[in-house]
């Protein structure tokens, strides 16, 4: 790999969203022993911070069932992401890339996204860090697709 771009990683940067990943992973892995697939989906739409009527309208929409068929998949991504152990930025693993990384954010989302770009900036040795003003957690193709073209160039 020449180089490697990010947007937005959902690693854990804040005290209050550290407590709320170690409760997610309670809460995921009690869903899954005891069955309860179609909860984990919802438990991941809470965490990231989707408001309990929008979660209950998901529930009752046609693309539900996708969710909850792939529903076992959000405990590998829990544990990728070290939530766990509390889902800070894995820093001294990041110290360890050799290409260039760009570690991008959204100017419009919440402080919890977007700083976890800054400190993969950071721990990178060869990083650099970009926020695209106006932008949420669902970045416009538009505006990424530019900037991702410029640094694979």
């Amino acid at each position: 790999m020449a180089k490697a771009a990010c947007y937005e990683a959902p690693y854990v940067t804040q005290d209050w969203h550290r407590e709320a990943a170690l409760a997610y992973t309670t809460d995921l892995h009690q869903a899954l022993d005891e069955g309860r697939t179609d909860d984990m989906p919802a438990l991941f739409m809470t965490l990231v911070g989707m408001p309990e009527h929008q979660v209950a309208g998901m529930r009752r929409s046609p693309v539900w069932p996708m969710f909850t068929a792939v529903a076992k998949s959000l405990t590998y991504d829990n544990a990728v992401l070290g939530y766990p152990a509390g889902g800070a930025v894995p820093t001294e693993l990041l110290a360890a890339i050799t290409v260039p990384i760009l570690a991008m954010d959204g100017g419009a989302s919440p402080d919890f996204l977007r700083d976890p770009a800054v400190t993969i900036a950071e721990a990178c040795p060869d990083a650099e860090h970009l926020t695209l003003e106006g932008q949420t957690h669902e970045v416009s193709p538009e505006v990424v697709g530019p900037v991702l073209a410029k640094f694979f160039a």
